[in-house]
């Protein structure tokens, strides 16, 4: 135990606007009671999704001179949490950190795609550097186009049974992580999900969560954000995995509410102040 709040060093984009990234992640993890020190990847003026022409800079040759002056500093993190990687080479920095501390929990939210396609900064080379990456997590957060990615297999659109499911959950442990999250999953029988997998039990679970029709950027983030600093205060798999759920369903339906441009991403400032509750959840199930 230490006299301060667990620390976290997210390595991930910053978007200015658009509610995305770094602009989520921090926030996120602060009302959590997590200290959180960014490394920026790149920086843009907005996400890439629908918002024009995104002023770009890349900052790969900032993050290793961040990392050694961290190691001079004999700074202790609890937490090595990465997302947004802007080169493929950036995958090996994160493999630094992470090989540096090695007791922290090591969270790679493999963003590479979505709805079937990589994003547009994706290239094959950052998807071959991300397989190699997940092999040094603890914890994996993809959505289903990553997660098709990371297995080499072809997206899969269709409802998906809770067999195939759990192989492909099962085939994303083999990579190397306990734990393993997918998020935006459609199942067979009509529910919506979050499900995930704990190799070291063997235990797959669920988490159901009400459908609406509207998409939505950074919520992924902030998924990825919450199960992180779930499970840095405690929580067990499951209850953490219920926790983003449930948090990242309410910014949803609260902005949904309002009917804002759905490009400006979640008005999750309304709801941050649930994070600070420690309530006791119930919503996870076996798959």
């Amino acid at each position: 135990m230490t006299d301060r709040p667990p620390r976290v060093a997210a390595i991930h984009g910053l978007a200015g606007f658009g509610r995305s990234s770094l602009a989520v992640v921090v926030p996120t993890l602060s009302a959590m009671g997590i200290q959180v020190c960014p490394v920026p990847t790149a920086v843009l003026s907005t996400h890439t999704g629908g918002l024009g022409e995104v002023e770009y800079r890349d900052l790969t040759d900032y993050i290793r001179p961040c990392f050694e002056h961290y190691q001079r500093l004999e700074l202790g993190f609890e937490g090595i949490y990465s997302g947004f990687l802007s080169n493929p080479s950036q995958a090996d920095d994160v493999a630094a950190f992470i090989a540096a501390w090695p007791d922290a929990l090591a969270v790679v939210d493999p963003v590479m795609g979505d709805h079937g396609k990589p994003y547009r900064t994706c290239t094959p080379a950052l998807m071959e550097r991300m397989r190699s990456l997940v092999r040094s997590a603890a914890v994996i957060t993809p959505n289903p186009t990553e997660a098709a990615i990371l297995l080499g297999e072809p997206y899969r659109p269709e409802p998906l049974a809770r067999q195939p499911l759990k192989s492909m959950l099962a085939r994303l442990g083999e990579l190397g992580p306990r734990h393993v999250v997918i998020t935006g999953v459609e199942l067979a029988s009509g529910e919506c999900a979050a499900v995930g997998y704990d190799r070291g039990r063997n235990a797959f679970w669920y988490v159901g969560y009400e459908y609406v029709p509207a998409a939505y950027p950074g919520t992924g983030d902030i998924f990825a954000s919450v199960l992180t600093g779930a499970m840095l205060r405690g929580d067990s798999f499951p209850i953490a995995m219920a926790r983003a759920t449930r948090f990242v369903e309410l910014a949803i339906k609260t902005t949904f509410s309002y009917g804002t441009d759905t490009r400006y991403g979640v008005m999750f400032e309304r709801c941050l102040g649930w994070l600070t509750h420690d309530e006791i959840l119930k919503g996870y199930k076996p798959l």
